[in-house]
């Protein structure tokens, strides 16, 4: 309603209702008896006309009778009328009145001056409000666009929401306790952080951490976006900044918010021929307002980014941004905890298995946990279910990783045997390789960009990686490509994202983990982003000669697994007819499957699924029939009272069953 009276509308609504009352209130005037020219004449012929009023053509009077009237004289009979009518008036038997002139008035001269200068003033405040989102915000580039967060403004999220992060949790304990009980610090003369970095890959947790520390905290919380700073106009980043802090302090002790700080704090001079105006300006800013001349007691500043190696130096040093918190990839017990929070809203059937699924997703953050949940729940909805069963679980996991299973694509056979064959050699290899995970699922049908694919399923958690383990996974990528050429004779691009991560881990390990023999212990090269204005022109950090010897070495290396590769499948060719065979009968098997394949054989397989199969038809019968017969008895109420009757009868004369002393 408030918004109502704030608009121009309410106003020009009322302006209108005025206008209105005034005319239904204005007396009517009376109307005047209209005479053509011939009546006129015969009326002042008969004397019987008092007065005249002639302008123009136009002939107003008044009858004796007092009735006024009004008629008009053809341009014809002008000239003599008016002689007529002079004479009538100079034998004193008619009155004639006239009247002056009318110039034009002098506001008609400048009306379109005005006209075009209150158009061009409307067409301005209709841009600049434009320009600021609406409202009232014309000409407030300056102003602060955080926004303060209340618990009204949604569920109120709390550490207990966050499954797994102790350790940050527990770091950002320590900031709401400071808030709440500044003095337990002050009275130890500790200093509390003034900046608290969030560091980590996305979808880990940062921001729902930081919403978790405002539901804790019983402060006022802003919180604004990065690129909420930087606009068009040079100076209104550095406005907003000292704006956000100036709010801050009127509520201080609060807690101010900076999601993708990156945007606006990243390292100074990194361009070709200098900076960015705006975005170092506010840089400055905020450097200025977090440890300046200024102190902004009370007022602590949370920033989340994922590129800290881009951020600039000044911003992170001691004063600013004190603390920085790793919010990293859960392990296997905080991915189970993060499951069990996920699926405490969902139905489940009594197979799932949290555990499980929690060992089967390493390298997933919380925000992929979130969505296997949230697709397993559509897939079941889709189905027709009504809880969520493991099955579902283990096809939506496959659908984020993988892609959206694209069974309606048609295949020939030539490359469905391709297919096969390319699968089975990644899927062997990792059988008999040792320290390699286990086989967890293969499958030829496509999904998302690839043809097929084999799931490797980890035993466990692994913070490290050996150089005997990156030779394996080098042999396994390439078990496709050595299948292709052992069976088939003649190999496909199929194997073109197989080839790249081969090319990459060979790669990392000569230059980054001085994993070769004949080279010294030491890195070739730098993980720190390249900026075009520094590093453009810069030198490489090692000679010609040893980028030879490191190419030399690569190729080395990739040629070693290429030949394992080759002699391992040679060793069980049988073998891996006998699991492409199964691809191309079955085109998904999983691990279990692939197990008895290898050891028991296609046919051992065959007669696997039969039996299951037919186990799986009793099951959905009995089903169907205990089904039938609720609903049965739920039609047949009476039937059902009088069993209850029946029963509870019987058991009142069944004889005691105690057992004999």
């Amino acid at each position: 309603m408030k918004n109502v009276f704030k608009g121009a509308t309410f106003y020009i609504f009322i302006f209108l209702m005025i206008l209105v009352l005034v005319s239904l209130t204005q007396p009517q005037k009376q109307q005047d008896k209209k005479l053509d020219y011939t009546e006129l004449q015969q009326a002042l012929a008969k004397d019987n006309v008092v007065s005249v009023k002639i302008v123009n053509q136009a002939v107003t009077g008044k009858l004796k009778d007092g009735t006024q009237f009004e008629s008009y004289v053809p341009p014809v009979v002008g000239q003599a009328f008016g002689t007529y009518v002079d004479t009538l008036s100079a034998a004193g038997k008619l009155k004639i009145a006239g009247q002056e002139p009318v110039g034009r008035p002098w506001i008609m001269d400048i009306l379109p001056t005005i006209f075009m200068i209150l158009v061009f003033v409307v067409f301005w405040f209709v841009f600049m409000q434009n320009s600021q989102g609406g409202g009232n915000k014309v000409m407030s580039f300056g102003k602060s666009k955080a926004r303060l967060n209340n618990e009204e403004d949604g569920r109120r999220i709390t550490f207990k929401d966050v499954a797994g992060l102790k350790e940050e949790k527990e770091e950002m304990k320590e900031i709401v306790d400071f808030l709440k009980a500044p003095k337990k610090y002050n009275d130890m003369g500790a200093r509390i952080p003034k900046g608290i970095l969030m560091v980590g890959p996305p979808g880990t947790g940062k921001t729902y951490l930081t919403r978790a520390v405002a539901g804790e905290a019983e402060v006022p919380f802003y919180s604004i976006s990065g690129s909420d700073f930087v606009e068009m106009f040079v100076g209104v980043g550095a406005s907003r900044v000292r704006d956000t802090f100036e709010m801050a302090k009127k509520k201080a002790p609060c807690i101010v918010f900076i999601d993708e700080i990156d945007a606006v704090g990243r390292r100074r001079g990194a361009g070709l021929g200098g900076g960015h105006d705006e975005r170092e300006q506010t840089l400055n800013q905020l450097l200025v307002e977090m440890d300046g001349f200024s102190e902004n007691e009370g007022i602590i500043i949370i920033a989340a980014t994922n590129r800290p190696d881009i951020l600039d130096p000044a911003l992170l040093r001691p004063g600013r941004f004190d603390r920085e918190v790793i919010v990293g990839i859960p392990d296997v017990a905080e991915r189970e905890e993060m499951f069990l929070v996920h699926a405490r809203n969902k139905p489940m059937e009594a197979d799932v298995d949290l555990k499980v699924l929690a060992r089967g997703t390493p390298g997933f953050t919380p925000a992929d946990i979130e969505n296997i949940m949230n697709e397993a729940a559509i897939l079941t909805a889709r189905k027709g279910r009504k809880k969520i069963n493991m099955e579902t679980i283990e096809e939506a996991k496959t659908k984020v990783v993988v892609g959206v299973e694209k069974k309606s694509r048609v295949i020939s056979e030539k490359e469905r045997r391709l297919t096969a064959y390319h699968e089975a050699g990644h899927a062997l290899l990792a059988k008999v390789l040792p320290d390699v995970d286990p086989v967890h699922r293969i499958t030829i049908i496509p999904r998302g960009r690839a043809g097929g694919f084999t799931m490797q399923l980890p035993r466990e958690d692994r913070s490290y990686t050996t150089k005997n383990m990156m030779e394996n996974e080098l042999v396994i990528l390439l078990g496709g490509r050595v299948a292709e050429k052992l069976v088939l004779h003649d190999v496909s691009t199929g194997a073109q994202n197989d080839l790249k991560r081969v090319s990459g881990i060979a790669r990392s390990m000569i230059t980054r983990y001085a994993m070769s023999e004949n080279l010294s212990s030491m890195m070739y090269g730098s993980d720190e982003e390249v900026f075009i204005g520094r590093d453009m022109t810069s030198r490489r950090e090692y000679s010609e000669q040893v980028a030879a010897e490191i190419d030399r070495e690569i190729q080395v290396l990739v040629d070693s697994a290429y030949e394992r590769a080759v002699d391992l499948l040679t060793e069980n060719l049988d073998k891996l007819h006998e699991v492409a065979k199964a691809l191309l009968e079955f085109e998904t098997i999983n691990g279990d499957e692939f197990d008895m394949v290898v050891h028991e054989g296609f046919d051992k397989l065959v007669a696997a699924r039969k039996q299951g199969e037919a186990e799986e038809k009793a099951a959905d019968a009995a089903e169907k029939a205990a089904e039938t017969a609720e609903a049965q008895t739920e039609a047949n109420p009476e039937e059902r009272s009088a069993q209850s009757t029946e029963t509870s009868e019987t058991e009142k004369e069944a004889p005691s069953q105690e057992p004999l002393q």
